[in-house]
């Protein structure tokens, strides 16, 4: 079986929507999938994600399915930091790596300050939610890895946001992902691709073979969004520093 985790455009978050180069990047995205074969499509409920999802749909001539734990990761934290209110996912470098727990696959989300986010809550919930879509698949949770009940060489199509993302690849890599979320990023309309190894007969885990694809934009000769991310130097004053 093989993923696609699609991240959505390039956003208007105050509207929840894409922004004209959003919309453009959808486009060129549709043009690279609309090549494959996907056995079901999944998308958040959230409408940047699903005017992404959109242009892909229609030249499939298709519909996804909406999943509710597909939206963006949701808790909220007081940054002691700045004193803003900010997603459990964005933190200072100096702040979050002098946490060890943070670097821990099971610890990072009962550090206090994550577990008065209500982050365990909603990191099973995800976990859930990916897990029982795989089981529809016929690939079944047991502990650690999957087993293999109806192996099978299906692509299945994810639609959806950078936060949610690096959970999902938390439950099927067994990498914390705070380190994701801060040491890696997804562009806007990237697709990470995982596939199932089946290296015994019945027991499959999941490898990720591409993170954070855009060649659907490099072959246009589009420049990917800044969206995510961070200014490179203190002295970019063009580029996002909060």
């Amino acid at each position: 079986m093989k993923l696609y985790i699609v991240r959505h455009g390039d956003p208007d978050y105050a509207l929840d929507s894409l922004t004209e180069r959003g919309r453009r990047e959808a486009e060129l995205l549709a043009e690279k999938l609309a090549k494959l074969d996907f056995a079901a499509v999944y998308v958040s409920p959230l409408g940047r994600a699903r005017e992404t999802a959109e242009a892909t749909l229609r030249r499939l001539g298709r519909q996804g399915e909406t999943k509710e734990w597909l939206r963006e990761f949701a808790p909220r934290r007081l940054d002691p930091d700045t004193g803003w209110e900010t997603v459990v996912w964005d933190w200072l470098p100096q702040s979050w790596t002098r946490e060890k727990a943070f670097y821990d696959r099971e610890a990072w989300m009962h550090v206090p300050s994550m577990e008065a986010a209500g982050v365990p809550a909603e990191a099973a919930w995800v976990a859930a939610g990916l897990d029982e879509v795989l089981e529809k698949h016929g690939y079944v949770r047991d502990g650690e890895i999957y087993r293999a009940l109806r192996p099978n060489r299906d692509s299945l199509l994810f639609f959806c946001h950078f936060g949610v993302e690096c959970v999902m690849l938390w439950r099927l890599l067994g990498i914390s992902p705070m380190p994701l979320w801060h040491g890696t990023c997804a562009l806007t309309s990237s697709v990470t691709t995982l596939v199932t190894e089946e290296r015994r007969q019945g027991v499959a885990a999941f490898r990720m073979n591409c993170f954070g694809d855009v060649s659907h934009l490099t072959a246009a000769q589009q420049e990917p969004s800044f969206s995510a991310r961070f200014c490179e130097t203190w002295d970019c004053a063009e580029e996002r520093h909060d």
